[in-house]
């Protein structure tokens, strides 16, 4: 843990760091970037991915509802743009969060401050080389790949899923048809991280 924190510390001597976190739906991306956060104290600060999320309304007219999560159910365009931002605005930039509870983006949720030296995100798909998405990397100073148990990270996402309101059955059902897939499609994205960090080998205090 100490050399990553090291690692992350090296890269902002002089300047905004924009450090990328990705993996598969349920890998612990969340907690993982957060306890990094803390543990480098208020300079740093999270901007997830998941705060582009589109309305369910507009899943609705596009016919994607039943696929959110998918890359083409997110705004990538309005995320490249916060990323171009952060990276060129010293002042204060108003970032959104996502809000699973109600499964809705908050706009403006997230205030990074001219003191924030480090800025992760973390996020299914910031790796991805595709139209629109390839452009995320680009804008990243890093970027790491979080890999674990997944066994485990299935768990953690019917679990979710059943903690927001669906019965077992639909959450493994959802998992095969929407994670899993999506899942599949972010393995693929590892060989263009800078640094893959198994989760296994961290201290507790990091885990998922």
């Amino acid at each position: 843990m100490e050399d990553l924190l090291e690692r992350v510390r090296r890269l902002g001597r002089d300047r905004r760091v924009l450090l990328g976190i990705c993996g598969a739906p349920g890998a612990g991306k969340s907690t993982f970037t957060h306890r990094l956060a803390d543990a480098l104290g208020p300079a740093a600060i999270v901007v997830p991915m998941d705060g582009f999320h589109l309305h369910d309304d507009e899943l609705r007219r596009l016919g994607r509802l039943e696929r959110k999560g998918a890359p083409d159910t997110f705004d990538v365009d309005g995320y490249l743009a916060l990323l171009a931002r952060l990276r060129a605005d010293a002042g204060a930039v108003y970032a959104p969060a996502f809000d699973r509870d109600r499964e809705l983006s908050l706009a403006g949720a997230i205030a990074v401050l001219p003191e924030h030296r480090w800025v992760l995100t973390e996020g299914n798909y910031v790796l991805l080389d595709t139209p629109g998405w390839s452009g995320v990397r680009d804008l990243l100073d890093e970027c790491w790949f979080l890999t674990g148990d997944d066994q485990e990270r299935r768990r953690r996402l019917e679990l979710r899923h059943v903690l927001h309101g669906r019965t077992p059955d639909a959450a493994r059902a959802w998992v095969e048809r929407t994670d899993e897939p999506n899942a599949r499609l972010v393995a693929g994205t590892a060989a263009r991280a800078d640094l893959v960090v198994d989760l296994a080998d961290l201290p507790a205090w990091m885990a998922p």
